[in-house]
């Protein structure tokens, strides 16, 4: 599936940047904007349609939900605010989230998961991706890695090694640049370093996953989200 497009609209610096932190550790999302309050969104909008808004709802001029409502064709919108009694009109708007501020990571991460299903869908593309593999340079050579033959994925700073259940191949890439290219449903991150396929994992022990005989790490800031994941 392609990349979700989207903008982060919300009225206060900090939170616009926390924002925008997380949505750059996000290989699907490709970030179009930062806005800080309605009117600029309008703006931007009308030149950059995008596909997904992290939208404020209490801000100055006009709030979220009015400015969802004044729409005629809405991007999808994942709602992002202090205050708890909203959340009732943004479910009305059929909104694909609503975070509520302190936003954590792995909430965050949850809520963009969410959105990833619903345009793969959208797309009419299976979870397991139309083309099964890839083709990745190692040993001088393009070769080529079937989806359904990776154990997992580890990172090392400019290079990931992709274990497979016969061999390990490793190129020159990052697990950012990596996770765009891997069907969504079928691999899940469990760390800054690490992607697992979601069938090959065995047991769980703690904040280990077990896959063969290799021991994979769960990031406690994603533990919740990851176990949930895999144990539907």
């Amino acid at each position: 599936m392609t990349n979700i497009s989207c903008i982060i609209t919300d009225d206060e610096p900090f939170a616009r940047k926390g924002l925008q932190g997380y949505v750059e550790k996000i290989g699907f999302l490709d970030l179009k904007g930062v806005c800080e309050d309605a009117l600029q969104l309008s703006d931007m909008l009308q030149r950059q349609p995008v596909d997904l808004l992290f939208l404020d709802i209490q801000m100055p001029h006009i709030t979220g939900v009015d400015f969802i409502r004044a729409l005629s064709k809405p991007p999808k919108v994942i709602f992002t605010t202090a205050f708890e009694h909203y959340a009732l009109q943004g479910f009305e708007l059929d909104v694909m989230d609503y975070l509520l501020k302190p936003i954590s990571y792995e909430r965050f991460l949850k809520a963009t998961w969410k959105a990833r299903d619903y345009f793969a869908l959208k797309e009419n593309v299976p979870a397991t991706a139309a083309t099964p593999y890839i083709f990745i340079k190692a040993n001088g050579k393009l070769e080529k890695v079937n989806f359904d033959e990776i154990l997992f994925i580890e990172g090392m700073e400019n290079y990931v090694a992709i274990h497979l259940a016969g061999k390990k191949l490793i190129t020159h890439s990052t697990i950012k640049s990596l996770v765009e290219k891997l069907p969504a449903g079928q691999f899940l991150q469990t760390h800054k370093s690490f992607i697992v396929s979601i069938s090959k994992v065995e047991t769980i022990e703690g904040n280990t996953l077990h896959i063969q005989k290799y021991q994979v790490p769960i990031s406690k800031y994603l533990r919740e989200v990851v176990l949930g994941q895999i144990v539907k």
